[in-house]
């Protein structure tokens, strides 16, 4: 094993400088352009006022590893690392990041090291080496640093490790970008259906559902109250992807849903969020087990003979008349937030239901191949996490 502190030296501390008034600064990738993925996202990059003393060495270049030394949160500690391949000596970074840099490279493929600190991060190895003050989690860098260890490996096999690993991200990455266009075409079909049709009658939300709820107030049901298994409890990770997911599965006991059975879900019911991440959508699918929702959702049972859940269910992401509403309405003073009369009275106009299940129709064949691809990118990302554990332990 080999210390990180002895491959490249302690970490750099990024600059800030001043706001760069007249657009003519440098630009400053920040925590923001971290993605989970380890790649830098290089939208909303700003600009700064960086006096040029001293900064040369830290402009950055490609195998620099940028490290954050705070952010994180609660459920996200900090210490995320990206891998920098971008424009040379264009990009700083800022005071919340540190750059690790190789000092021999005919020994250590950078990516290698990237991907030794990627995998111990998603292990949660930074969690020992922070403090939290107000608002922030720090990382103790130096100390992290200092002890980190990585396996020392032949140059040769540390390339071959990473070539292997960086295919299969590549691979990730091309069939999640097939799954945003497949996502495109949906709207785009949208839009060519429903645009804004003078012939179709203004409705109110309220007039096409048979029953709108929300779920009980936290009064009404803690958090203590959730046990391992009973009747399914619905929240935002549920719909937050805009389609229905077990992604999270929480549960109450027979007898408290007795208390709460009037927020029982239907089969093809549309839920919303309404609270954090709000106006995201699913249908509810027909083979929903016995579940009520939580006060962060709306629910909406429709009537069969006026709307289609899934033509409804896509119009929340996609209608320009019911986004417009939902973003005028949902602005709060601290966090955007919908509520059920702001949903009841959405106004919109009500296209005929053949044309409604011909769009669902059309969505449920766009469906099957975005499911196959979702498997594939689910397997390859198992066997990315098999490789990572056996390279990195």
């Amino acid at each position: 094993m080999a210390k990180l502190i002895e491959i490249t030296g302690k970490a750099l501390s990024g600059e800030w400088g001043i706001d760069d008034v007249d657009g003519t600064g440098i630009p400053v990738l920040r925590t923001t352009n971290f993605t989970n993925e380890g790649i830098v996202n290089y939208e909303n990059i700003v600009t700064r006022k960086i006096p040029k003393k001293n900064i040369d060495e830290k402009y950055l270049i490609q195998g620099d590893i940028i490290i954050e030394k705070s952010g994180g949160s609660d459920k996200q500690p900090v210490g995320r690392v990206v891998f920098f391949e971008g424009l040379e000596h264009k990009y700083l970074f800022n005071n919340f990041t540190g750059l690790l840099r190789i000092k021999d490279k005919d020994k250590w493929e950078p990516k290698y090291i990237f991907y030794s600190l990627y995998s111990n991060y998603r292990k949660g190895g930074t969690k020992a080496f922070e403090n939290k003050t107000t608002g922030l989690h720090n990382l103790k860098t130096d100390d992290y640093i200092s002890r980190f260890n990585i396996k020392d490996t032949a140059i040769e096999e540390q390339r071959n490790i990473c070539r292997k690993l960086d295919i299969i991200c590549k691979i990730i990455k091309l069939q999640q970008e097939q799954l945003i266009m497949l996502d495109e075409v949906i709207k785009s079909r949208f839009v060519e259906m429903f645009d804004n049709n003078d012939d179709w009658d203004t409705v109110n939300m309220e007039d096409i559902c048979s029953d709108m709820r929300t779920g009980p107030f936290g009064s009404a049901l803690h958090h203590d109250e959730f046990v391992d298994n009973g009747i399914f409890v619905l929240g935002i990770d549920n719909a937050v992807e805009n389609k229905f997911s077990y992604n999270r599965m929480r549960y109450i006991t027979k007898e408290k849903y007795q208390k709460l059975k009037r927020y029982t879900v239907k089969p093809l019911d549309v839920i919303i969020t309404i609270m954090g991440t709000v106006g995201r959508s699913a249908v509810i699918p027909k083979d929903i087990p016995l579940a009520i929702n939580t006060k962060h959702l709306a629910c909406l049972t429709l009537k069969d003979e006026l709307a289609d859940p899934y033509f409804l269910a896509n119009a929340f992401q996609i209608h320009p008349e019911i986004i417009a509403q939902m973003h005028m309405n949902s602005k709060g003073a601290i966090m955007d937030g919908l509520n059920l009369t702001i949903i009841k009275h959405l106004r919109f106009k009500l296209p005929p239901l053949e044309l409604q299940k011909s769009f669902a129709a059309f969505v449920h064949d766009i469906d099957e191949p975005k499911f196959k691809i979702q498997q594939s990118i689910d397997q390859l990302q198992l066997l990315f996490d098999s490789l990572m554990q056996k390279y990195f332990g």
